[in-house]
């Protein structure tokens, strides 16, 4: 929150009720203040790289490498900055608090802005070589990564030479064994323009045999069909002709029985024509 810096400041050149206002927020102030003069003050000379780092926790693991402690102790230090940043921040402002309680504000305010930028340049330069042997850390880990990787590299040169030959070969060996196999494929090429040939043949008598019996069977077929049709009509034929011998033998039993029976007729009118004479007679 910024101060509004007013020379000659006094609580009687003030309304009554913007009194009372400030007067509440010295008490609030006055209670932060005693809450940080309770705590533990930070040296402000002290510097931040010769801080010493707080000794492992027994738990932690004894073979610790380099890299990890140094980020361990960057880390660190840039704790304390950040927190002497705090403790810069929050006694100006108790400062900046306490100069209006006193006759000479402005005075006072400045000087407590002094010391806090003074503070705080310390702080900012102390930030900047902190920065410094970060970003020269970081540059230090990737050149050493770089030369890992190169003398991996290096190391692994033989053994890529080595795989390289031996593609190289594999290669070599594939292409010769194309070519062999090219060499057979165009001498065995009138073996298989014969077999072809002579498989052509074979699939074109197939397919004529099987014509040739397609159209046997269709002309058995039709065949089987006409056989079937005259022995039909054979049947019905002799179906007819046995009807007619019938219908022949009937007429003639019923010829021969007209003809009997005229025959009896007559024979018997025969006799009555005998009885007649003979009774004549006597």
């Amino acid at each position: 929150m910024p101060f509004i810096h007013l020379p000659n400041f006094r609580l009687s050149n003030v309304p009554a009720a913007a009194a009372v206002s400030l007067l509440c927020a010295a008490g609030a102030f006055a209670s932060q203040h005693a809450l940080a003069q309770a705590a533990k003050p930070i040296d402000s000379g002290t510097s931040v790289s010769a801080r010493v780092l707080d000794a492992a926790p027994s738990g932690a693991p004894a073979a610790q490498t380099a890299d990890d402690a140094l980020r361990a102790e960057f880390a660190q230090r840039q704790k304390v900055l950040d927190h002497r940043t705090e403790e810069n921040n929050y006694r100006y402002g108790v400062k900046q608090h306490d100069c209006y309680s006193k006759f000479f504000v402005n005075h006072c305010i400045d000087n407590a802005r002094n010391e806090m930028r003074e503070t705080r340049q310390q702080i900012r330069q102390e930030q900047l070589a902190l920065d410094d042997e970060q970003r020269a850390e970081r540059a230090k880990q990737r050149d050493q990564q770089t030369a890992i990787k190169q003398a991996q590299y290096e190391a692994e040169a033989p053994q890529r030479a080595a795989n390289e030959k031996a593609s190289q070969q594999a290669y070599e060996d594939k292409q010769r064994q194309n070519a062999l196999a090219a060499a057979q494929r165009n001498a065995e090429a009138p073996q298989r323009a014969a077999n072809q040939a002579a498989y052509d043949r074979k699939e074109a008598d197939y397919q004529k045999q099987l014509e040739d019996a397609r159209a046997r069977g269709v002309q058995d077929a039709q065949e089987r069909e006409q056989k079937a049709q005259r022995y039909e009509q054979k049947q019905q034929e002799a179906a007819q002709h046995r009807a007619e011998v019938e219908a022949r033998q009937k007429e003639a039993a019923r010829k021969a029985q007209e003809k009997a029976q005229q025959q009896e007729q007559e024979r018997q009118e025969q006799l009555k024509l005998q009885q007649q004479q003979q009774q004549q007679g006597k």
